[in-house]
């Protein structure tokens, strides 16, 4: 075709086309404006030729350049907007703008198609930003949920909201069986019904590699779908989670067919729903994680705080309420009420006299500081009185020796010189002393087996009242300055124990009631039925027991607090092995203050039977 006859062609196609054409050159003059153009705008061609295009608003001359760079080596751009008419009248338009080009390639302008919308297009523009606006509203929604059942159940729900289906379901891959987890429009039966995933549109479209797909036909009336009476087609999505499909989402239409925005919604809903469903999983990992950790945290028998960067306490477990006596919210938002050294370990007291180890370690991630702190005022304790027992053990020992040795040698250098009287007087002290030491060795013996739990007792039936008319009258001739009174009834039954064991129970009570009653005085020990058992008390008219130690005497490397500490003597072992010895028995023992003065200690042992028989 002859050339001219090509360009008169072509500007009657652009004259009588019924959309409005516009052209501009790289000056972005206009060089075409067709009749379509003048009816919609109101510029005649003349009006228009060679000049500007009069007609974008200033306020989207920005996106006009925008779309006309666009093109410039890109395909057509369409896009929705409004122009002004000559009496600045908006219309609302879509423009297709496409590169004008010569043979050669070379850009000589471009080319805008302006399309009028219609209501109609207005109808269907605002529906979709409603949907869009909706859709939005709806993620968000899903974003904000923590729990996984109410993820899904909310995804179920936005299908029947923005597709108009007449049911949806969301189905759970688990292995090789697809698991019906969530479901709107369905009867609630089927909720938690199991099918195979190979028979499944779930494992059809993860075969095709696609995310979505449309079923109709005998498919959509297979497996649990059959409940829906009428179903006529099924939309599906594929939710994945990480790299891996996680589940569907179903779309079910009875009266009507779906389209593909109806499946464009669904695609997006499915793939928002892999996002949404992991979410809600590591939200509640974490949550299972810190309850872990806080149930941890309660269990600890350790006093435990969290403090925040700025050294305020944000956890406070059980232990530390126990330990402290504070409870949390004398705590919480404040600083510990202890001193800690927040790079290693510290030993101190509390002001109630508690001693604390407290032991920190920061949490690099979050600048907190994990306070650990137990009670060790036990072992405090424990470690004085061994300080204490080496203490006096060492006095103990030395001054028997001392006077064992000072005694040996005046012996052996002065044995010719010194009367017969002299030695004498001298041998009975060394064995005087001799004894003593016997008895404390024998003491730390008992002591440091009555702490390995190893005391070898027998429990078998003895005469209790024959051994203390025969124990006690021996302590008499160990002080001038106590009167022994020794209360047995006559026909007391017999006891059930360890007689050797008893032997020594009472042996150190009565030294005890004369070791602190040293301005002497009364000593009495009685025996009567009662508790059911037999009853043995100790009392002296000494200096008592202080408040707090009635417990505490019977501790090891204890001795009772009246007085100078050193001032009786002992180690601080006799009370312990008794209580020790008693117990091996099966039997009870017990301090008391005496009203007037003085302590009361009392023992009792069960009874025997007839039929008790000799046990070790």
């Amino acid at each position: 075709m002859p050339l001219d006859v090509s360009e008169s062609m072509a500007r009657a196609v652009i004259r009588c086309a019924a959309d409005p054409i516009v052209a501009v050159d790289e000056a972005l003059c206009v060089t075409a404006w067709n009749p379509a153009a003048e009816r919609l705008f109101g510029w005649t061609a003349e009006e228009v030729l060679g000049r500007v295009v009069p007609m974008v608003p200033d306020e989207l001359k920005a996106e006009y350049h925008a779309v006309l760079e666009r093109v410039r080596e890109g395909p057509q751009i369409s896009i929705g907007t409004r122009r002004l008419t000559r009496e600045r009248r908006p219309v609302d338009v879509r423009i297709d703008t496409s590169a004008l080009r010569d043979d050669d390639g070379s850009l000589l302008g471009w080319v805008s198609v302006y399309h009028r919308v219609t209501e109609a297009d207005q109808h269907a523009t605002a529906e979709k930003a409603r949907l869009v606006r909706r859709l939005n509203d709806i993620l968000g929604d899903l974003n904000a949920q923590h729990d996984l059942d109410r993820v899904l159940d909310r995804i179920t729900a936005a299908v029947l909201e923005l597709t108009g289906a007449d049911a949806a379901a969301f189905v759970r891959i688990e292995d090789d069986r697809l698991r019906l987890v969530s479901a709107r429009g369905l009867p609630g039966d089927v909720v938690g019904s199991s099918v195979d995933l190979r028979s499944s549109l779930v494992e059809e479209l993860m075969e095709t590699g696609r995310t979505v797909l449309l079923a109709t036909g005998p498919r959509v009336d297979a497996l649990i779908w059959r409940v829906l009476p009428g179903l006529r087609m099924i939309a599906l999505g594929l939710a994945f989670l990480g790299d891996r499909p996680y589940g569907g989402l179903y779309a079910l239409f009875t009266g009507r067919s779906a389209g593909h925005t109806e499946l464009e919604l669904l695609e997006l809903l499915a793939g928002h729903a892999g996002v949404a469903v992991g979410n809600a999983m590591a939200y509640q990992e974490v949550v299972r994680q810190r309850a872990h950790e806080r149930a941890v945290i309660d269990a600890s028998a350790d006093g435990i705080a969290v403090l925040d960067p700025g050294g305020r306490v944000r956890q406070w477990n059980p232990a530390a309420t126990r330990i402290t006596g504070m409870a949390p919210e004398e705590v919480l938002g404040e600083a510990p009420p202890f001193d800690y050294d927040p790079d290693g370990e510290v030993t101190l007291p509390l002001g109630n006299g508690t001693w604390l180890e407290i032991l920190c370690a920061e949490i690099p991630e979050t600048g907190e500081l994990v306070v650990d702190f137990r009670d060790v005022t036990a072992a405090k304790e424990l470690e004085e009185s061994k300080d204490l027992f080496l203490a006096t053990t060492s006095h103990e020992l030395r001054t028997p020796i001392t006077v064992v040795q000072g005694f040996a040698d005046t012996l052996v250098n002065r044995w010719a010189e010194l009367p017969d009287s002299e030695r004498r007087k001298a041998v009975g002290t060394i064995a005087d002393r001799a004894r003593a030491l016997g008895r404390l060795v024998e003491q730390l013996l008992l002591g440091s087996r009555a702490g390995a739990e190893e005391l070898p007792v027998v429990r078998e039936p003895f005469d209790l009242g024959g051994l203390l008319r025969r124990v006690v009258p021996a302590f008499e001739p160990l002080s001038e300055l106590h009167r022994l009174d020794v209360r047995v009834p006559e026909g007391l039954p017999r006891a059930l124990g360890d007689p050797m064991a008893t032997d020594i129970i009472v042996g150190q009570l009565v030294e005890n009631a004369c070791k602190y009653s040293p301005s002497g005085g009364r000593i009495t020990v009685e025996a009567a039925l009662g508790d059911g058992g037999l009853v043995v008390t100790v009392d002296d008219e000494g200096v008592g027991i202080a408040e707090g130690d009635h417990e505490r005497i019977f501790d090891r490397f204890v001795q009772g607090e009246a007085g100078d500490r050193r001032r009786f003597g002992g180690v601080g072992l006799g009370l312990y092995i008794v209580k020790r010895l008693v117990t091996a028995q099966g039997g009870e023992i017990s301090a008391h203050s005496r009203e007037g003065g003085g302590a009361r200690l009392r023992l009792a042992l069960p009874l025997a039977n007839v039929t008790d028989e000799t046990c070790v």
